[in-house]
């Protein structure tokens, strides 16, 4: 999900699992333990019905949902609601919600700088200047855009923050060239799912490593043929998608690019850098913000009025004596008053997602304190994993049915890594095994299902790009569902190996280093 490579990141991981089950189910329902699941089976119910039957993409209307299943879920507690609402709180304190929301805010207000700074007209540009034919072009797009998107998502560590920042910049200038918006938008969703399964700097590749028991360069190490074959299968199949798809509407007629707009490389390639020196991607990406606003004020790519403005109204009785200040200014007949700029809808495009993301971890954890998560452990482990390959097979399988649930990927492997590891070491499988089916599940959904946290952000960021280039910008979560050909190849990958043995290690095959970070 998100990068977060500071030394006490280990620590933090193992406090919120503490937290996540230390005190076991103490939240009862009428109809038992199965009934705490109810919330967020029902925000599940409501996201189908809204995306699916209805072909609605709307955040804030899953917003709703996740509001509505949460109170639907009050009637069938019992006792004292108190209890069921102190859960409430407990989930949207967790540090794992803290966490995504702040890598979106900052990748939401760097991304806008790009692409307000030109980035787009600059990558148009290449796309013109290439000597290859229009068709050509288009063909090789979306595989390009994936491995693009894959090594910044493996660079930075927040496969959302990839999301986002591709959404922004590389989409609009494949689709106004003509590439299949759809095709685009999964090949920017696989990218950011390969970063987020391989990084070591990802939340996801953290938490895997540390609830099983295993270091994390070594789980690195492990997964890397896995991630690799799923991907040379995804390339391959953007290949032959990009050429035999419908191109989008955008047909290649766009004014000239302007290659003044690559300099933002340089803000990119600050972020990489820094994130790879192993700093915290708070920093990384603030130090990208900065680079990004020199480059637009120097450059002439962006006044400062158009980074951030202040519109104060009318009859306000101190601000007409600072009018002199560029980013201040008053409103009129056709003006409305309020704050915009880069920096403001960067950060403000992401506040339903936000209270989206800390409502979906409460429903999360009100099925843990309610026993549901442990109820359905307790069955799949009498009756299901039953052998070294039907037990691997229940883990794919079981990690997929929680990222079906809880949509945000680093708290559905938080939920569901106790099973995995009970499970896993119930047949001495080794940790590094169990971490790698674990996080291969979370990363690849994450970006999947249409109401999934990944899938979410980039979409986050398209109704500004309609209003900016036109209706072809936006793109249904459900249509894009069967085109994120890396996290399909993925989960595939898993299932396989898990279902013929390849690649299976026991304990006494390879020892674990001491959990550590490198």
């Amino acid at each position: 999900m998100s990068h977060t490579n500071d030394d006490e990141t280990t620590a933090d991981v193992e406090a919120e699992l503490d937290m996540a089950g230390a005190s076991g189910p103490d939240l009862e329902f009428h109809g038992g333990a199965a009934a705490s699941a109810i919330p967020l089976g029902v925000f599940v119910l409501w996201a189908v019905v809204q995306s699916g039957l209805f072909g609605i993409g709307d955040t804030t209307g899953l917003v709703i949902g996740m509001l509505v299943a949460l109170v639907v879920g009050l009637f069938f507690a019992k006792g004292d609601w108190s209890a069921y609402a102190n859960a409430i709180f407990e989930g949207m304190t967790q540090r794992v919600a803290a966490t995504a929301i702040v890598a979106w805010l900052w990748a939401g207000m760097f991304a806008q700088l790009l692409q307000d700074g030109g980035f787009v007209t600059g990558l148009v540009w290449v796309a013109q200047s290439l000597p290859v034919s229009q068709a050509t072009l288009l063909a090789i797009l979306p595989a390009v855009t994936f491995v693009l998107a894959a090594l910044l998502a493996t660079g930075i560590g927040t496969g959302y923050g990839t999301a986002v920042t591709f959404v922004t910049t590389f989409f609009p200038a494949t689709v106004l060239l003509g590439a299949n918006p759809v095709l685009m938008f999964g090949a920017i969703l696989s990218g950011a799912a390969f970063g987020d399964n391989l990084a070591p700097v990802s939340d996801t590749t953290i938490v895997s490593a540390v609830t099983q028991d295993a270091d994390i360069g070594g789980v690195v190490a492990s997964r890397f043929k896995y991630a690799v074959t799923a991907a040379a299968l995804a390339f391959v199949a953007y290949l032959i998608a990009g050429a035999t798809m419908s191109t989008g509407a955008g047909n290649g007629t766009l004014p000239s690019g302007n290659p003044v707009g690559l300099v933002h490389l340089v803000s990119m390639g600050v972020v990489i850098y820094t994130a790879v020196r192993g700093r915290h991607i708070v920093e990384a990406i603030t130090w990208g913000i900065l680079t990004a606003i020199v480059a637009n004020l120097v450059l002439g790519l962006e006044s400062i009025n158009g980074m951030i403005s202040f519109v104060a109204p009318a009859n306000a009785p101190f601000a007409a004596a600072f009018t002199w200040l560029p980013v201040l200014s008053m409103a009129g007949p056709d003006t409305a008053a309020g704050v915009g700029g880069s920096l403001y809808a960067g950060a403000s495009g992401f506040f339903p997602l936000i209270v989206l993301t800390l409502l979906i971890v409460a429903g999360a954890r009100i099925m843990i304190r309610g026993g549901a998560f442990e109820a359905i452990q307790d069955f799949l482990l009498s009756t299901t994993a039953t052998s070294v390959r039907r037990a691997e097979t229940t883990l794919v399988l079981g990690t997929a049915l929680v990222n079906a649930a809880i949509t945000i990927n680093t708290a559905a492997e938080i939920a569901i890594s106790p099973y995995v590891a009970r499970v896993g070491e119930s047949f001495n499988i080794n940790g590094y095994r169990r971490a790698n089916i674990l996080d291969a599940n979370t990363s690849a959904l994450g970006y999947i299902f249409p109401w999934a946290g990944g899938v979410l952000a980039g979409y986050s960021q398209m109704p500004a790009l309609v209003e900016q280039y036109g209706p072809e910008m936006i793109v249904s979560p459900v249509n894009v569902v069967p085109f994120v050909f890396h996290g399909w190849f993925l989960f595939a990958v898993f299932l396989v190996a898990a279902l013929t043995g390849f690649g299976l290690e026991y304990v006494p095959d390879r020892e674990s280093e001491e959990v550590s970070r490198v």
